[in-house]
């Protein structure tokens, strides 16, 4: 099923249940019918001739409703089930004009006129012919005198009121039965395209962090075993088994961790690095490999005390400096690099805004607290428009931008590059205390 199909599972179940209701419709049919033919069998005595005339009626009513109006009912042809409702009508004034008594007959002329009509103009119309006639017939056996006549119209004008009352409310209700039922089709439908619409995305999501997560590692360090190793192979062309050593223990420690990155991507966990101490310890192991591999000097400044970040703040600035000492590597050509972790003020973020920021007494702003990773190197650097956003950079960015961030990249060609990236902070207790609600 489909949300372009008209009709959903709501629709076909009310029309499922239709003919369960006809058969019900049936057995009322039936009971009346031979209720009105017990009633005048009765009466045979007192009826006289006029008996046979209504039974005959009788008879003929239920012949065409076997014919006819069962199946109008169950195909809701309209052709069939005005052919069955005239006839009905004749068929019933013709027995009450013969017998008193058959007016139970218009129980059930008046249901199926509304049972079997679809247009409520055209039951109106055949409910007022069918009062109409039957005021006539019961007004023959007492005369066709205007006396007759009106008293009989009078009673016969509170059942059309109450036949065409009826009538129009089980109209409405059917009517907002369908609609409802449609309006269950389309929910439904909608909150699947919606269900599928999350699910693409989430889909797009996780691709995308996983692209992200496996550049930041995995291809980082495989470009590093590549570079160490075409550094060995020079080294053992030229003869210096001690430098060829020193890169193969190298190539065997940067290959370990990329096997521990990958088991912690398989099993969502942090970055080994984290795993393995605070982010300050993992900075300066990241750049002491890095002057190993490279070697580029690299300067770590951290603070003795640093404010405390939460690990989603911790992975983005570590996968921060991994992609910005990455492009130091493949290229700025540089001979040394600053990377420097601090507490400060400023406002991150994309709309300037920071999440959680307390506001103070006088209904103004709390200072924004913010922490800032910037990596600085000396290299030949670039001109930012001219080169557009690679990969590294574009996904630097976006897990930045995700955890509420900002990035900024400053460079000119021949003066080096600065990478900074700004990350909101907790709000202390004490801002929390002086926040206004």
């Amino acid at each position: 099923m489909t949300a372009e199909q008209p009709d959903g599972d709501a629709v076909k179940s009310l029309d499922a249940r239709w003919p369960r209701d006809v058969v019900w419709w049936d057995v009322a049919f039936y009971a009346i019918a031979v209720l009105t033919a017990v009633s005048v069998i009765a009466q045979l005595d007192r009826l006289g001739p006029r008996a046979p005339v209504s039974l005959a009626a009788i008879a003929g009513l239920v012949l065409a409703y076997a014919v006819l109006g069962r199946r109008a009912a169950r195909s809701r042809d309209q052709g069939l089930a005005l052919a069955y409702l005239l006839t009905m009508m004749v068929l019933v004034c013709t027995a009450i004009a013969t017998t008193a008594g058959s007016s139970l007959l218009l129980f059930i002329g008046f249901s199926q006129i509304w049972m079997l009509i679809e247009r409520t103009r055209t039951g109106v119309v055949l409910v007022v012919l069918l009062a109409v006639g039957a005021t006539l017939a019961m007004s023959l056996p007492h005369g066709p005198t205007l006396g007759s006549l009106a008293r009989v119209a009078a009673e016969m004008a509170v059942v059309l009121v109450f036949a065409i009352g009826l009538g129009l409310w089980v109209a409405v209700t059917m009517r907002q039965a369908e609609r409802y039922a449609v309006l269950v089709d389309e929910l439904r439908a909608t909150q699947a395209a919606l269900a599928a619409s999350h699910h693409a995305a989430g889909v797009t999501a996780e691709r995308e962090r996983m692209a992200r997560e496996i550049h930041d590692t995995l291809a980082q360090g495989f470009t590093s075993v590549v570079m160490l190793s075409q550094t060995a192979r020079s080294n053992l062309e030229h003869g210096r088994l001690d430098q060829a050593r020193d890169r193969m223990d190298l190539v065997e420690r940067t290959a370990r961790d990329n096997l521990a990155e990958a088991r912690a991507l398989v099993a969502a966990f942090a970055p080994v690095g984290l795993q393995e101490g605070s982010l300050a310890q993992a900075l300066a192991r990241l750049a002491e490999r890095f002057t190993q591999e490279t070697g580029v000097v690299v300067e770590v400044v951290v603070p003795e005390q640093l404010p405390p970040l939460d690990r989603e703040r911790e992975v983005v600035l570590l996968r921060a400096a991994q992609e910005a000492l990455s492009n130091v590597r493949r290229h700025a050509d540089a001979h040394r690099v600053r990377l420097v972790l601090r507490e400060g003020p400023g406002q991150a973020g994309a709309g300037g805004a920071v999440p959680g920021c307390a506001t103070g007494t006088g209904g103004a702003p709390a200072q924004a607290r913010t922490v800032h990773l910037e990596v600085v190197d000396d290299g030949r650097g670039f001109d930012p428009v001219a080169a557009g956003t690679g990969l590294g950079l574009r996904g630097m960015r976006e897990r930045v931008t995700a955890g509420g961030g900002d990035l900024s990249v400053e460079s000119s060609v021949g003066d080096g590059t600065r990478v900074r990236v700004s990350l909101p902070l907790a709000v202390r207790a004490e801002d929390e205390e002086r926040t206004v609600p």
